[in-house]
């Protein structure tokens, strides 16, 4: 089956899907009963956009922009454009993050005050209500951005990555008390993003490498028998470390992700980092083979006794702007071939 055919056969399939999935319902289909949209905006009932219309719409945004430059001069830049179109939900979801960040640290000195007249607790009350407004417009950006991410899988055959409580006392109000179980609720819901619990997997590989599927499908297997794992990469954002990253990312998967990056400046850094990695007692590893780095990953992982998955640079199936070059020249050879018959 040619590269073409697969990723339009994988379109077909995400379509089929297309009827709102658990993840689209969850972030579109239940939204609360008041939400502020701008600070300074007074509460209000605002609808969310359908389920089904958002994930329909999703899809088609990177799906339109494959099929207007497909068989065009333009082709080749489809897969640039698309990223952008991704990342702009992934950089929008990222501000509201920060905002929603800012937002809780202020709630967290309101609710320590004291002040207990009705405009005190009337701010109190908007600025968590804001934050629970913001997380859940994050929520819907994030369930867009994973889906397009895997539209754009589909259709460019490359997996999608981004280029990167306090104790309640007797003088307290009820706002103030709603308030600080907001926030333990929200710090431990932070606490298991940030500190994942589960089996380490480490995984490492050079920032140039193209051949994501039997990675991923390695991933698969191992999260078949370690189904709360936590992926720990060496923190690349292109390469090997960015198809792991783009398969955890992955809706269905929503596997925790640490990305250990070099932290600290010296010749010594990275391999200290690959120390490090080795002393997290990883239950199993994927390596792909690179420089002298991963090298030394591998030596100190298999001195550990950890089992080690190792993907050779030799074995990569061809680029797949290789297989599109490759299958223009069959075909201009055909017609030559096709053209000198005819003269013939």
């Amino acid at each position: 089956m040619s590269h073409a055919i697969r990723r339009f056969a994988d379109l077909r399939d995400l379509y089929a899907a297309t009827i709102a999935t658990p993840e689209f319902q969850a972030a579109f289909g239940d939204p609360m009963p008041l939400s502020i949209l701008e600070p300074g905006d007074g509460p209000g009932e605002y609808a969310m956009p359908e389920p089904v219309a958002a994930q329909a719409d999703c899809a088609a945004i990177i799906a339109t922009l494959f099929d207007l430059f497909c068989d065009t001069r333009l082709e080749p830049l489809a897969p640039d454009i698309a990223w952008g179109f991704v990342n702009s939900f992934h950089f929008v979801a990222g501000k509201l993050a920060r905002r929603e960040d800012a937002l809780a640290d202020e709630i967290g000195e309101m609710a320590r005050a004291q002040d207990q007249s009705e405009v005190f607790v009337r701010q109190l009350e908007d600025r968590q209500l804001l934050c629970r407004s913001l997380a859940e417009q994050r929520d819907a950006l994030e369930c867009m951005r994973d889906y397009a991410a895997e539209m754009y899988r589909a259709l460019s055959g490359w997996p999608w990555s981004p280029a990167r409580g306090t104790r309640a006392s007797s003088a307290s109000s009820a706002s103030q008390i709603a308030a600080q179980d907001f926030l333990r609720e929200r710090a431990l819901a932070a606490r298991e993003r940030h500190l994942p619990q589960g089996p380490i997997i480490v995984f490492s590989g050079p920032a140039v490498w193209h051949d994501w599927a039997p990675i991923w499908e390695r991933l698969d297997q191992i999260r078949a028998r370690i189904p709360h794992m936590t992926l720990v990469t060496t923190g690349q954002r292109k390469g090997a470390d960015a198809i792991a990253a783009a398969w955890a990312a992955r809706p269905e998967i929503n596997v925790p992700l640490v990305a250990y990056g070099l932290y600290g400046t010296g010749r010594k850094v990275a391999f200290t980092r690959n120390r490090k990695l080795a002393e997290l007692k990883p239950a199993e590893a994927l390596l792909c083979e690179g420089s002298g780095l991963q090298a030394n990953l591998y030596q100190l992982l298999r001195a550990g006794g950890v089992p080690i998955h190792a993907f050779r640079r030799a074995d990569q199936a061809p680029h797949p702007i290789d297989r599109l070059a490759g299958a223009r020249s069959v075909a201009s050879v055909s017609v030559a071939e096709g053209a000198g018959h005819g003269h013939s």
